[in-house]
């Protein structure tokens, strides 16, 4: 029998294994650290929808032994790492007081590859993944330190404006993002949030290191 090559692997996926990522999704992350330094040594980084787990894998490479990274999906993540936790659960249900029981003076970064399961219906889809891209801000607002950053992905459509105007409210700097190794049929896009406003939430600063 002929075994069927899969449609869906692609230059980055065969990278991904080769570097020992669960999955191609990292070289969106890794292009966006390396042109913006979104993540820096010593960070607490919330890793939102995380697995399979190459998000948290190479964030974890970036904050080094003192920094920390707590992944949060439904789907089981196994990394063996001292500074990594994972919670099994669902974002709409947990708490931000559960989450900062593992950051009591806040998170740096938080990182959102939240995505509703496609249907084809586009303006459908859109909607589910703003009402997941919405969760991972609130979750934000209240997690992360003055001065943090946020990643969130969110698919295109008529309210993305809209939504990139919540994102403006509580960060000095929002930039849409389109990674090179986005597949050319997704929809899919990043907001880069930078330098959380003092006063929108709790307590803690951002790590000097």
């Amino acid at each position: 029998m002929v075994k069927r090559k899969n449609p869906w692997t692609d230059h980055y996926t065969r990278r991904a294994q080769e570097e020992g990522f669960p999955a191609r999704s990292v070289f969106k992350l890794r292009e966006v650290q390396e042109k913006y330094r979104l993540i820096s040594p010593g960070d607490r980084v919330l890793d939102l929808g995380c697995a399979p787990g190459a998000w948290s894998k190479y964030a974890l490479k970036m904050v080094g032994p003192r920094g920390l990274v707590v992944g949060v999906d439904l789907a089981e993540v196994k990394i063996s790492a001292p500074n990594f936790v994972f919670l099994q659960a669902d974002v709409f249900e947990i708490s931000p007081e559960e989450l900062r029981r593992w950051a009591p003076e806040g998170f740096q970064v938080v990182l959102s590859d939240l995505a509703p399961k496609t249907t084809g219906d586009r303006t459908g889809d859109h909607f589910r993944s703003l009402h997941l891209a919405r969760r991972a801000l609130e979750l934000a607002r209240h997690l992360l330190s003055p001065g943090g950053n946020f990643m969130v992905k969110v698919f295109e459509g008529e309210k993305l404006p809209v939504f990139r105007k919540e994102v403006e409210a509580l960060f000095s700097r929002v930039k849409p993002f389109r990674p090179r190794s986005t597949r050319k049929a997704s929809r899919e896009i990043f907001l880069l949030a930078f330098g959380k406003r003092a006063g929108t939430s709790e307590k803690g600063e951002r790590s000097s290191l």
